[in-house]
């Protein structure tokens, strides 16, 4: 008796973590985002008018996805943003591509997928260690961007315009200084590809912590024939939640680079059984 109780239990646990096991993705949309190389762009750069024309949308309120996103594309010019001014260290073969992403939640758990084809042909190759890299930050409603003298929301421009002007490898950057927000902090989940590499689970606050998070951030990746798929999972918790529309970005670091060397996609809202410009599918 005492051994079928136990079975029965361990049974009863098994089917309890089942109900919360991975989405069925052939059940959730896909939306392609478009990721491009900044450069050395940063939220200064794009409040100069002499520099981005954008700026009197950024001063209004305008988004910057509202302004570049086209037919799923990006209208920059990238002739332009591949130019010695924009990164003088040099550009990457392939200045844009497609990342897809499908979104799901449970009552506990976030899980969120990015399938792409990681370009070769960058000009930074530092990261010996991890050929790949695919970052999701998720911002608190707290998030501000320090411009000059003008305070911008971090829902308004998204992660890379909040802490690119910061990134050591920004030119004449201090080494010793980490990247951070004006105000509020942005939940951090990052996978590597390096055999066994660890999640990240961290922050991005007055300074950058790769570890210390409280989501549980959980990743797994596979490379099929030059495709990528990563897959993220974590808890519904911090910024995340039922009836929550958070904003958040994500970036991808191929071909072996490091810090601002990366492709980066516009800010864009995910809503949890709300609205967003992506919406989490509830199984």
């Amino acid at each position: 008796m005492k051994k079928t109780s136990l079975s029965l239990a361990v049974a009863g646990v098994m089917l309890a973590a089942g109900a919360h096991a991975a989405p069925d993705w052939s059940k959730v949309p896909k939306r392609d985002i478009q990721v491009f190389h900044a450069g050395v762009t940063s939220i200064e750069w794009a409040m100069k008018k002499s520099d981005h024309s954008g700026r009197t949308g950024l001063v209004k309120g305008e988004t910057c996805v509202g302004c570049h996103e086209e037919k799923g594309g990006l209208n920059f010019d990238m002739k332009r943003m591949a130019g010695k001014d924009l990164e003088p260290v040099g550009t990457p073969k392939t200045m844009s591509f497609p990342v897809s992403l499908q979104a799901a939640y449970d009552k506990d758990s976030a899980y969120i997928r990015l399938t792409f084809k990681a370009p070769e042909g960058g000009a930074n190759k530092d990261d010996k260690e991890n050929a790949v890299k695919a970052t999701v930050l998720f911002a608190n409603d707290k998030v501000a961007v320090a411009a000059g003298d003008k305070s911008v929301p971090g829902a308004q421009v998204g992660c890379w315009a909040t802490c690119h002007s910061d990134a050591r490898t920004m030119p004449g950057a201090d080494d010793k200084k980490t990247k951070y927000t004006k105000d509020g902090a942005y939940e951090l989940m990052q996978w590597q590809s390096a055999k066994g590499a660890k999640a990240v689970d961290g922050s991005v606050s007055d300074k950058r912590q790769m570890d210390g998070g409280t989501a549980g951030v959980k990743a797994e990746g596979d490379n099929k024939g030059g495709t990528y798929t990563v897959t993220f999972t974590r808890k519904l918790n911090g910024a995340l939640g039922e009836g929550k529309t958070v904003p958040f970005g994500f970036a991808i670091h191929a071909d072996h680079a490091t810090g601002r060397f990366h492709h980066v996609s516009m800010g864009y809202t995910l809503g949890f059984g709300a609205d967003g410009d992506i919406k989490a599918v509830k199984q």
